[in-house]
């Protein structure tokens, strides 16, 4: 939802300042994730709407359930949003921070679609390929689309590459057409 990125944006941004200034960048990471699932929850979204809640019932409720994990800087951010009704926007916080932090550290993410199953060999040369045409480093999602017929589909940001037997099939009827 547009509206919640643009709500969790300025969270984002000072939890990456302030991870990237105390170089915590993967603790934070990793308390984001949990914390982005814990507001997932089905549960917890009831107890963030249920207004007899206080805050601190709230905020003890969320780091009870992520555990001794979390710093006191990280409780400190738990409950900041709490008190400015924003627990329901962490997974856009964390997305927002992970693209951040991928930036910074100069890493791009691969979705690849393929026909088939990819052996490690393959996907290890691909990934190799990959980031010396991206010039970073690249971190891969793999996923089987049968409907590719053969071959890969790779997004990396905003570049397609296309390598399927699909995609061929449809710039070549696209030419027969011109």
């Amino acid at each position: 939802m547009a509206e919640n990125v643009t709500i969790a944006r300025p969270y984002a941004d000072a939890v990456f300042a302030l991870a990237r200034g105390s170089d915590a960048l993967a603790p934070w990471s990793e308390a984001l994730d949990r914390l982005a699932e814990i507001a997932s929850d089905p549960a917890v979204q009831d107890c963030i709407r249920d207004p007899k809640l206080s805050t601190d019932q709230l905020a003890g409720l969320v780091l009870d359930v992520a555990g001794a994990a979390l710093n006191a800087e990280q409780q400190n951010f738990v409950r900041v949003l709490i008190e400015n009704d924003r627990l329901q926007v962490l997974p856009e916080i964390r997305d927002l921070f992970l693209q951040r932090k991928n930036g910074y550290e100069g890493v791009k993410k691969a979705d690849i679609a393929s026909a088939f199953p990819i052996d490690d060999a393959t996907l290890s040369k691909l990934k190799a390929d990959l980031e010396a045409r991206f010039k970073a480093t690249i971190e891969v999602a793999v996923r089987i689309d049968p409907e590719l017929i053969g071959g890969v589909r790779i997004a990396v940001g905003d570049e397609v590459i296309d390598a399927s037997v699909r995609g061929k099939l449809a710039s070549m009827a696209a030419a027969l057409k011109n």
